[in-house]
């Protein structure tokens, strides 16, 4: 790193400590800013990186609420207002007990890069709460989300904050949420989006995610005259974005062996079709079941238990052409990246926010795979979002076919910002570097219109 770059990243460390999230993001993004923060000094001289890094606001609060056996419980919950240069904060929630200040932090940075890449105009946030909705009836995740709502209501509208769904934080959330607030402050607006689809949602927004990240490797696959056909796919995760990911692999001809969650994965050698991932979305969204029971219904496939003491994850041990991490954050480290290119695989596209360490990521560069960072890979369910505000404002709704192609034209705006940036910074081919830059471009060039606040 440069001596900027140096001083900067020891100045983030000295003021948010033990927050390696936050800190191993930011290093990605400073290291990947140095050339153009050289290029053009008034970045530099604005102090306009050190400003994207420090966030405008962030909401601590304390969500009590009362359980089935009227024993009474306390949560922590937080909304972190990252930067609003382009326009409203926008980033989803997290219900999930590893929700800490750090983990916050890192996804609302990585948001506003995210929101600048798919060309509307959303700044960026992220909240959430330590809340573990499973195992919780749907009468106590109500309660919890209408105390949670009780106190976020304040901080948040459509025009100034607008939260959506992330990992814990589905369809059944979002309603209890967005009742809440309707309650509290009379008003039926698009504040939140992932809405149910007879009051203010929008189509294609459960699947945009995981189509997105599905259209944004196919974007790179072009770029060497192949296309997902006949590809063999590890996608890891259960939720959302692996089901989506998973489906639209499928119509498109590649052939997904793997899924996962939590308890450990399962590997079907004779692909997850149609009948397979119906199967499996009714387990994981109804029943709310374990992976596992997969290996019990379908012959042929195998189950895995997560083993804590392994220092790696052997999902990625398979033979494959393509890898659609979609789980959580640095689910691949080092070795893991290692398996995977030994296996085969040259396309990796990231459907979770930041899955692959920083020493995975260099190997994935280093061996100049098709490497598709979460930032620009998984936006198109940030853009789907935006489009449902869109839709909010109009009071009215796209078909699916609508809807469904302005995510294929975002997602195909985003890989070709991606690779002009990077061609323009002399790191072509890189598409960490390219969407970093790409998306800093456009916020930093607001933030000095806007003077400094």
């Amino acid at each position: 790193m440069s001596t900027y770059a140096e001083a900067l990243m020891s100045d983030v460390q000295t003021k948010n400590p033990a927050e390696p999230e936050f800190h191993q993001a930011v290093e990605e993004v400073v290291e990947s800013l140095v050339a153009v923060v050289d290029r053009h000094p008034e970045y530099r001289s604005a102090k306009v990186l050190e400003r994207l890094i420090e966030p405008e606001r962030v909401v601590m609060f304390r969500v009590p609420w009362i359980d089935d056996q009227g024993d009474v419980r306390v949560n922590r919950g937080f909304r972190i207002e990252m930067n609003s240069a382009i326009g409203p904060y926008k980033g989803g929630l997290r219900f999930h007990p590893s929700v800490n200040l750090g983990i916050l932090k890192f996804l609302a940075f990585e948001q506003v890069f995210k929101n600048s890449l798919t060309t509307l105009p959303l700044g960026g946030g992220k909240g959430g709460s330590d809340f573990d909705p499973k195992g919780k009836s749907d009468i106590e995740v109500m309660r919890f989300c209408q105390s949670f709502m009780t106190e976020l209501f304040r901080h948040i509208g459509h025009n100034t904050d607008v939260p959506a769904g992330d990992i814990g934080v589905g369809g059944r959330e979002i309603g209890f949420l967005f009742g809440q607030y309707k309650r509290i402050v009379n008003e039926f607006t698009g504040v939140l989006t992932g809405k149910g689809r007879n009051w203010g949602g929008s189509l294609i927004r459960p699947e945009a995610t995981g189509y997105g990240a599905v259209y944004f490797a196919a974007n790179m696959l072009e770029t060497r005259d192949e296309s997902l056909e006949g590809k063999t796919c590890l996608v890891s995760g259960s939720g959302n974005v692996a089901q989506f990911a998973t489906e639209k692999l499928s119509a498109l001809g590649a052939k997904v062996v793997t899924l996962s969650d939590s308890s450990g994965y399962i590997h079907d050698p004779d692909g997850i079709d149609e009948a397979k991932l119906a199967w499996v979305m009714a387990l994981k969204n109804e029943r709310r079941g374990r992976i596992a029971e997969y290996a019990d219904e379908f012959s042929g496939a195998s189950y895995v238990e997560h083993d804590p003491n392994l220092d790696h994850n052997p999902i990625w041990s398979h033979a494959a052409d393509c890898a659609f991490p979609c789980a959580t954050q640095n689910e691949i480290n080092e070795r893991d990246a290692k398996h995977l290119l030994d296996g085969g695989v040259t396309v990796v596209s990231e459907g979770a926010n930041m899955p692959s360490d920083a020493k995975a990521v260099d190997h994935f560069i280093d061996r100049k795979i098709l490497f598709g960072p979460g930032k620009a890979a998984n936006a198109g369910g940030v853009a789907v979002s935006g489009l449902e505000m869109a839709q909010n404002s109009m009071r009215y709704s796209w078909t699916r076919e609508e809807v469904d192609e302005r995510l294929k034209l975002i997602m195909k705006d985003i890989h070709t910002a991606t690779v002009d940036a990077a061609e323009r910074f002399d790191v072509k081919g890189n598409y960490v570097a390219g969407a970093n830059i790409a998306g800093f471009l456009k916020v930093a060039d607001a933030m000095l219109d806007q003077g400094i606040v």
